[in-house]
């Protein structure tokens, strides 16, 4: 298998925490963002939408990044991060489309106007549309921090693809300020994340 990323993406790390957190081998290959690679005519046959991740295993393509992740657990037989449970399972299934549909709409336009748009040169943040994100952020982090109460991870006894996926649009969470200090559970369950061997090898390295 051979996994084509961009170190620095949310997307990417969740998919990397899984491959270091199952032990998988995989072969790994930048796709560097920031340098227009992923509009080249040869990385756009595996991905049609220039978007990094993408994954290949002999003729199978595949991307987006929570697709990856569920194909990645379902390849190791008897893991805990995709359930065998249908009711498990579903309900993992539901924490990644949350995170999709939800929760990182709410985060990623804090982290572009905050931290991506200076580092960029692109100015100063807009601070209309920082408002909004972060009135959406709110909105959603109490959904996250009331369900994580009592409850070490989101599904079950066991770190599943949920935490992963999650956490993963928290990664720049003290770069972009975030506004994550008002809930605690969140803070928590984080901390637990960040003691994880698995998300400390998939961390980037620090931008120049």
């Amino acid at each position: 298998m051979k996994l084509y990323y961009f170190p620095h993406s949310p997307n990417t790390r969740k998919v990397l925490a899984v491959v270091h957190h199952l032990g998988l081998d995989v072969e790994l290959e930048v796709v560097d963002l920031m340098q227009g690679q992923q509009l080249q005519p040869g990385y756009l046959k595996i991905n049609p939408n220039h978007l990094t991740p993408s994954l290949t295993d002999g003729d199978f393509v595949l991307w987006e990044s929570n697709a990856i992740m569920q194909y990645l657990a379902a390849k190791k037989s008897g893991n805990e991060l995709w359930p065998s449970d249908p009711r498990a399972q579903a309900d993992v299934s539901r924490w990644q489309c949350w995170q999709l549909g939800h929760w990182g709409p709410a985060c990623q336009p804090i982290i572009w106007e905050r931290m991506v748009k200076p580092m960029l040169g692109q100015g100063e943040a807009d601070a209309q549309i920082v408002a909004a994100a972060e009135e959406r952020f709110h909105r959603f982090a109490a959904v996250l921090n009331d369900c994580l109460k009592g409850h070490d991870w989101l599904v079950g006894q066991n770190i599943t693809l949920a935490d992963f996926a999650v956490a993963a649009d928290l990664m720049y969470k003290d770069a972009a300020q975030l506004p994550v200090a008002s809930y605690s559970e969140i803070q928590r369950w984080y901390e637990g994340i960040e003691r994880l061997q698995a998300w400390q090898k998939s961390a980037p390295p620090a931008m120049n």
